[in-house]
């Protein structure tokens, strides 16, 4: 058997070649087929990436650590103790790289001309900026020096909301922990814009040391956010740090903060595997298509093999030989066609032309395509098991033919 292998191998692939045109279209059929499978799901992950990416921006950091009560009511009243003992341990060990404690209630921001409701962030800059949490652009001014800044820093389209601009003074008012209204002037010391409008006319920045004093909450804060620099991983860590802040306090995912995105995360390889599945379903009628032309075309040779004493079992290998080769030159193809366009997009394609229909969906002007090892394994998956599936039924074809029919065929 070790021998009569390398012998079909060579017959495969010269029958292959003998009608080449034939073979160059088949192989363009499938290498576009790869191609257009990989270049799909590069932009399906992109587009996914992408909205996870906005709402950890949006909802900064993996994990958040709040007083229990805390997100069924985001108010001063449900604040929690600074990180310490057992829990502060366990936020300065690998694998988290970054942790921030900050303050988040709601609030009102007024100018001379009108006002509107945000959500006011205390931060300290420092231990913010590691998280990827502060705003990336800066359109006028500065942002914060530290956590005893006495400056304010809002969105883009907030400010034009309530025609205010850097420099002016605001009023920023919430509620203290007794249910009153405290309220304190603050001139706007910087002008950010995000990638969501929405992030703009939602999010105010400020000192955390000031909205503590302004607040009267002493040395409390709203929420702790962790990061350990991979989203897709959150669940082998989490854990760790539930359990080290023990039973008063909730500490929570952004898979549970933000069950849709992680929802989109789950179904994407799903939509992968379908698409692939889908376009090479249409491609392999031209493959079965090819294989039968290849067997008509030699029946009178393959009678003439049977005749000699070739089984049908070796027909059949054969023919299922030459189906693999196709698909391996195709797969080739499509693979190389695909490192070709797609690593020169990964730095980002403009969809600022649909901007407000990405936005809808999380994304801002820009796709980032992400080319995955993956992908490209799933995709070869894909073509070899559906192309010898489809295969399967010329080359049964062939291993059924009687000889003397076949060596009698004009």
């Amino acid at each position: 058997m070790r021998r009569v292998v390398p012998v079909l191998a060579i017959l495969a692939w010269r029958n292959l070649w003998r009608n080449y045109r034939r073979t160059l279209i088949m192989l363009l059929a499938i290498g576009l087929g790869v191609w257009a499978m990989i270049f799909m799901a590069a932009v399906m992950r992109g587009m996914t990436d992408e909205m996870v990416r906005n709402g950890l921006h949006t909802l900064p950091g993996e994990v958040q650590i709040h007083q229990r009560d805390y997100r069924r009511d985001p108010s001063v009243v449900n604040s929690m103790a600074p990180p310490s003992g057992a829990l502060l341990q366990a936020l300065q060990q690998p694998p988290v790289v970054a942790w921030a404690a900050r303050v988040r209630v709601p609030a009102v921001l007024a100018s001379e001309r009108g006002s509107r409701g945000v959500t006011l962030l205390g931060v300290d800059p420092q231990a913010e900026a590691p998280l990827g949490s502060l705003p990336q652009e800066l359109v006028a001014g500065r942002f914060l020096s530290g956590a005893d800044d006495r400056g304010l820093v809002l969105g883009a389209s907030l400010a034009r909301r309530l025609e205010t601009g850097l420099g002016k003074r605001v009023v920023i008012m919430s509620q203290d922990p007794h249910n009153n209204v405290a309220d304190r002037g603050a001139r706007v010391v910087g002008i950010y814009r995000a990638r969501l409008s929405g992030t703009e006319e939602r999010f105010l920045y400020a000192g955390r040391s000031v909205v503590q004093d302004m607040l009267g909450m002493g040395g409390a804060v709203s929420e702790v956010a962790a990061s350990a620099g991979d989203y897709r991983h959150v669940a082998a860590w989490y854990p760790r740090i539930a359990a080290a802040a023990g039973a008063d306090l909730e500490v929570v995912s952004w898979t549970e903060l933000d069950p849709f995105l992680d929802t989109m995360l789950g179904v994407q390889d799903g939509f992968s595997l379908v698409f692939m599945v889908v376009i090479f379903l249409a491609l392999s009628f031209g493959l079965i298509n090819t294989l039968v032309m290849a067997v008509f075309e030699r029946i009178r040779e393959i009678g003439l093999m049977q005749a000699l004493g070739m089984r049908p079992r070796l027909i059949l290998a054969q023919i299922l030989l030459e189906s693999l080769f196709l698909l391996v030159l195709g797969l080739a193809a499509g693979n190389l066609l695909a490192l070709l366009s797609i690593v020169p997009l990964e730095s980002g394609i403009d969809i600022s032309g649909v901007a407000l229909g990405m936005e809808m969906m999380g994304m801002g002007n820009t796709l980032y395509p992400v080319l995955a090892l993956r992908d490209m394994l799933m995709s070869t998956g894909v073509v070899v098991t559906l192309g010898l599936l489809a295969s399967l039924l010329p080359a049964w074809r062939a291993a059924r033919l009687d000889p003397v029919r076949a060596l009698n065929t004009t």
